[in-house]
């Protein structure tokens, strides 16, 4: 598995697009919410910035390259090979996805530090952090699942748009409008209670068993996506 992952640590670093995709452009929309925090907070509070940073590097840097990736190594006949080998499918597929997890989590962590320093810290740090992985796993769940719809790193450009999207409107909607209308539907929708989670941990106010039952809703996309991605995902490429 480690093996793995640091073979495909090196191809990401030689990908220009999926470099762009993972660390550049994240990077680059986070530092404008970050720099631009206080009419931001003017508008939604900080709570807010920090959802779209965490769904920013979420969506646009650890979804679509796994997306990417997966559709990649299967064009290529990667992960036929890899199959044949004594790595297990869990142990490919954490290989494949662990390097890109972790830049995730250091970018992420990284931007949130850099906001703490300019604007504040946040309520509840253990709180934070547990949003921050819950929307991991829902992302990689996500990703898994897209994958099996998506025969090529280029067709990954058009499949990932939906969710990639609609996961940062999500998380605008919630931010700014918060959930007293409507609030059992934006929960349900994908991203929806993982930013609320967010917002409650770096604003606080709102009992943490009351916050913490926010995850139920993330946890319950991660149950579908993993179902979806059993049932779709191809380690070969379609005929």
């Amino acid at each position: 598995m480690l093996s793995i992952a640091f073979s495909e640590l090196i191809q990401i670093f030689r990908n220009r697009l999926v470099l762009v995709t993972s660390l550049i452009m994240p990077a680059g929309v986070s530092a404008f919410f970050v720099r631009q925090h206080e009419s931001f907070e003017a508008m939604a509070g900080l709570g807010y910035i920090a959802a779209v940073v965490v769904f920013t590097v979420a969506a646009f840097g650890l979804y679509t390259t796994t997306v990417t990736t997966l559709a990649s190594r299967r064009q290529n006949l990667f992960l036929k090979r890899l199959r044949s080998t004594t790595a297990g499918d869990a142990g490919i597929l954490t290989g494949l996805l662990l390097p890109v997890t972790v830049i995730t989590l250091v970018q992420a962590a990284a931007i949130l530090a850099v906001l703490t320093s300019v604007a504040g810290a946040p309520s509840n740090v253990p709180l934070l952090v547990t949003g921050v992985l819950a929307t991991v796993i829902m992302m990689l769940g996500l990703g898994l699942a897209t994958a099996g719809l998506t025969n090529s790193p280029e067709h990954a450009q058009v499949t990932t748009l939906p969710v990639s999207l609609g996961t940062i409107a999500v998380t605008s909607w919630v931010g700014i409008s918060g959930t007293e209308e409507l609030a059992a539907l934006k929960r349900l929708l994908p991203g929806g209670s993982a930013t609320e989670l967010v917002v409650n941990a770096w604003e606080g106010g709102v009992p943490v068993v009351d916050s913490l039952m926010l995850l139920a809703p993330t946890l319950g996309w991660v149950v579908v996506a993993v179902a979806l991605a059993s049932r779709l995902f191809r380690w070969e490429p379609r005929r």
